[in-house]
Parts: structure tokens; C-alpha cells; sequence
């Protein structure tokens, strides 16, 4: 087996459970998801921060957030690092960024909502309206069964 195989199954694995855990502590998971979300976000801005003083080599300190000489070369890229691997066991790393909605939409083979014409994307809308209409139905056709239930269990007790 590939060695990346081996890792992403490990790393799958890991996610699953710490995601598990999380769930049930929205709170804690929100804050965990947040700092990785900043984290990260501070290591790209950092290190590029860093890239801009050295390609440069001009006095730009005082426009950047960090002061060349005072940090690291690493503490970006550290940040970076550490901020991915928070976001990627919680799970959050790919929803943070691109969203569910566009994931799912890649794998359906769809149109973004930016490359469909409008009649495509009313016809989107009216076949979601369909769908809630059904749904609706179905809902309604679910609480006239249980109410028929309820009468023949109640006939039942009222005979015995």
C-alpha cells in the first residue's frame, strides 16, 4: 500500500473519531475550529509578510503586522502547519474554505451557480419547491396514518 494511502487512512480514522468527540461539545468544537480557522490565517499572512521583507530587501517593516528581524523565518510557516493539522482533525478544513455546497456540487458533475443561465437556475428553484411540496405531502400522509393508529389503539384498550 502507498505510503499517502497509509497516511490518509490514519489521518481518516482520526478525524472520525475526534469529530465524534467534538459533536457532542459544540462549543468547544466551534472554539477548536475557530482558532485553527485564525491560525492558519495567520501563518499565510506572516509568512507572506516574511516573503515580501526578503524579495524586497526594503524597509517595508513598518507596513507589515510582524518585524523581520524579530521573528523566525518559521513562524509562519509554523502557524501555517499548526493551523491545518487543527482544522483537518476536526474536520473543518475543506468546509472553512470551499464549502460543502460546491464539494458536493464537483462531485454531482453540477454547474456553478455563477456558470448556470437563469432559467437553469429557476428550474432549480421550482424543482426544490417540488420536492418541499412532496415532502410536505408525505409529512401529512405520515400524521393521518398515525392519527388512524391511535384511534384503533385507543378502540382496542376501550374493548379489553
Amino acid at each position: 500500500m502507498n505510503i499517502f494511502k497509509r497516511i490518509y487512512k490514519i489521518g481518516d480514522k482520526l478525524e472520525d473519531k475526534v469529530r465524534g468527540k467534538l459533536s457532542h461539545y459544540p462549543i468547544i468544537y466551534a472554539f477548536i475550529g475557530g482558532a485553527g480557522v485564525i491560525i492558519f490565517w495567520r501563518g499565510i499572512w506572516h509568512f507572506t509578510d516574511y516573503l515580501m521583507e526578503f524579495f524586497t530587501n526594503k524597509d517595508i517593516i513598518s507596513s507589515t503586522s510582524t518585524n523581520f528581524f524579530q521573528l523566525p523565518w518559521w513562524d509562519g510557516l509554523l502557524s501555517i502547519i499548526v493551523g491545518t493539522v487543527l482544522l483537518l482533525i476536526t474536520g473543518l478544513f475543506v468546509g472553512s474554505f470551499i464549502g460543502n455546497e460546491i464539494v458536493i456540487s464537483g462531485l454531482k458533475g453540477e454547474k456553478k451557480i455563477t456558470e448556470k443561465t437563469e432559467e437553469e437556475v429557476v428550474l432549480d428553484v421550482k424543482e426544490s419547491v417540488k420536492i418541499k411540496e412532496e415532502i410536505h405531502e408525505i409529512d401529512e400522509r405520515i400524521k393521518h396514518i398515525e392519527t388512524i393508529l391511535a384511534k384503533e389503539e385507543e378502540n382496542e384498550t376501550s374493548t379489553h
